[in-house]
């Protein structure tokens, strides 16, 4: 039996939560927590749906969350999930995993949507999902055990930037709540440079509030100004690094070099024996820069079941938004922290 329960629905929630310890047990799960689905639903707004395969004796033995990403300028899409770069069907059997995809097909015709995006990391064999995404890859790094063995593991041209960056007194803030609007203004910099949306300051509000003992940001000082920041999050399986930012015109202080080894290090004196530097097309140069602290790929797998359209509409490498990038890039920062949330939060 398959469920379609809209959001939020505390008493699922707990069952969910439940479900969640074995798939976490087994390496898997992390992005299925159901406090994703509050995050989501106040930063963003979207709608949101739990999908849950309960089994005979009406345990819960499969969950697909998804959300409604609908708006005039770019169309409906159904998602799962936004923001987060894994998501999809988790379930102990493939027949379970198929039949929660029939009925994410149904709620796709229901909801009328462009198309179902689920953002797998091993692909599931459906003949619902024809067309799939696999040019980005997820890089993962094997923490060793202490600090030593991690500085003897990178390469010398990064222990080289590290030791440069060492002589400019940059200093570390770790904090939650009280750091977000240090975290943000690096952050909306580095996203306007980019020629991108920036995301609402609330949804860093409500990961750092729904995951206190999980999330965490970093502010990296150099003489009193901020030049750097990123959020970690702590899953029980591995450390993630969701978002990272610095200020290009520091680029030849290595900040953002000295940075993410201060993450390493946050990751091991955290106990966590894999860091996850997120997803990136291959041979991009976020690709050369994840894989010089050596990380490896991980192939992924975003499947799609389109019913109008095309997988490719709201992609920033479509060739149609090369033009706004470039004004976009040109706007004062202002502007782009006014409008870009009203814009981003639209993208699936």
């Amino acid at each position: 039996m398959i469920q379609v329960i809209e959001h939020p629905n505390p008493a699922i929630e707990q069952e969910i939560g439940a479900f969640l310890t074995w798939s976490q047990l087994a390496g898997s799960g992390e992005e299925h927590d159901p406090r994703w689905l509050h995050v989501l639903g106040r930063a963003f707004g979207h709608r949101l749906y739990m999908l849950v395969a309960r089994n005979s004796s009406g345990d819960i033995c499969g969950y697909l969350p998804v959300a409604l990403v609908a708006g005039r300028l770019f169309g409906r899409f159904l998602v799962s999930l936004p923001y987060l770069n894994r998501g999809g069907v988790l379930a102990t059997r493939s027949d379970v995993k198929a039949a929660i995809i029939d009925q994410a097909v149904v709620l796709a015709g229901e909801l009328d949507v462009q198309f179902l995006e689920l953002r797998h990391v091993d692909p599931v064999a459906h003949p619902s999902l024809p067309e799939g995404r696999d040019e980005k890859f997820q890089m993962m790094l094997d923490l060793p055990s202490d600090a030593e063995i991690l500085w003897q593991s990178i390469g010398a041209k990064v222990r080289n930037q590290i030791r440069k960056a060492d002589k400019l007194d940059l200093a570390c803030r770790w904090g939650g709540r009280e750091l977000v609007d240090d975290f943000y203004t690096v952050f909306a910099i580095n996203m306007r440079d980019l020629g991108t949306p920036v995301f609402p300051k609330k949804l860093f509000v409500q990961i750092v509030e729904r995951f206190a003992e999980e999330a965490e940001l970093v502010v990296v000082d150099l003489k009193g100004s901020a030049v750097a920041a990123a959020m970690l999050i702590h899953t029980p399986s591995v450390t993630q690094v969701p978002s990272a930012s610095s200020l290009r015109r520091y680029n030849k202080t290595n900040a953002n070099m000295w940075m993410y080894h201060q993450l390493l290090l946050r990751a091991i004196e955290r106990g966590r024996r894999r860091f996850d530097f997120g997803r990136s097309s291959q041979n991009s140069g976020t690709y050369h820069f994840k894989k010089q602290w050596g990380a490896y790929p991980i192939p992924t797998m975003w499947q799609y079941h389109v019913r109008r359209g095309d997988i490719n509409t709201a992609r920033p490498e479509n060739p149609r938004y090369r033009r706004r990038i470039a004004v976009w890039q040109r706007m004062p920062v202002w502007v782009t922290r006014l409008i870009g949330p009203t814009i981003v939060k639209w993208i699936p």
